[in-house]
Parts: structure tokens; sequence; C-alpha cells
């Protein structure tokens, strides 16, 4: 495995395990710390897309 497919494995496990925290708190009743925790997918997901995407990378 190269360092390239173990970024973006490391990428999809960190969105997978904010979204499972996530859910975990909202049906244990902490509402809005869910939602916060929530949050953070996208925004996890937009830093791997940019962090790996062609156009953004340094020659």
């Amino acid at each position: 495995m190269n360092k390239q497919s173990l970024g973006k494995l490391l990428v999809i496990l960190g969105a997978a395990i904010s979204f499972l925290f996530s859910v975990g708190l909202w049906f244990s009743g902490q509402r809005e710390e869910g939602l916060f925790v929530g949050i953070w997918v996208p925004s996890i997901l937009s830093f791997g897309s940019l962090l790996f995407s062609r156009s953004g990378a340094p020659q």
C-alpha cells in the first residue's frame, strides 16, 4: 500500500469514525454535541479532497 492510498484510507476512516460518534451522541440524548460532531464529516472529506486533488498538489 503506497502513501497516497494510505492517506485516502485514513481520511475515509476519520470521516466514518466522526459519523459514528455523531450518531452515538445524537441517540444518547446529546443532540447539540451530535450535530457539532456531525459537521466534521464534510469538513474531513473536503480536506481530503483538497489534499489529494491533482490541481491543488504542489509541482
